[in-house]
């Protein structure tokens, strides 16, 4: 596949789409009602397209001052392993340092190898020191 032709726009997917590159990306599945929720607190986003067709895509939200988190970070798995994925967290990176307060801390979870990626961006592990903790409503 020629990656060249795939396209990085400056907005998040809708919805549907986003939901839909979730479960084909592997992910915890989100419903559509919280994503129409959820979606609208993104502070900055971007898609990626190939043929107008959503193929990958990552986010950050946060407060915009003190805290910001990088989060749905994901690749159409057909289009795994062809930089998609730095293309996506250098647009990320870009906008964190254009616009986040020298105070402010980026964090991010990452799955398996991903930490891998995520390292060339300046993202350290954190552990012993502080660990992810989560849990899932309902």
């Amino acid at each position: 596949m020629d990656t060249a032709r795939v396209e990085l726009v400056e907005r998040f997917p809708g919805p549907e789409d986003y939901c839909r590159l979730r479960a084909d990306a592997g992910m915890a599945p989100r419903s559509v009602e919280a994503a129409r929720q959820g979606l609208s607190n993104t502070l900055y986003g971007v898609s990626l397209l190939l043929d107008g067709q959503l193929v990958g895509m990552g986010r950050i939200i946060g407060d915009g001052g003190c805290f910001f988190i990088v989060v749905d970070i994901a690749v159409t798995p057909s289009l795994q392993g062809q930089g998609l994925g730095k293309r996506i967290m250098a647009a990320l990176d870009r906008w964190l340092r254009a616009n986040a307060p020298p105070s402010a801390v980026v964090s991010l979870v990452a799955d398996g190898d991903a930490r891998h990626l995520y390292a060339r961006f300046g993202f350290v592990e954190t552990a012993p020191f502080s660990v992810n903790m989560e849990y899932q409503v309902g």
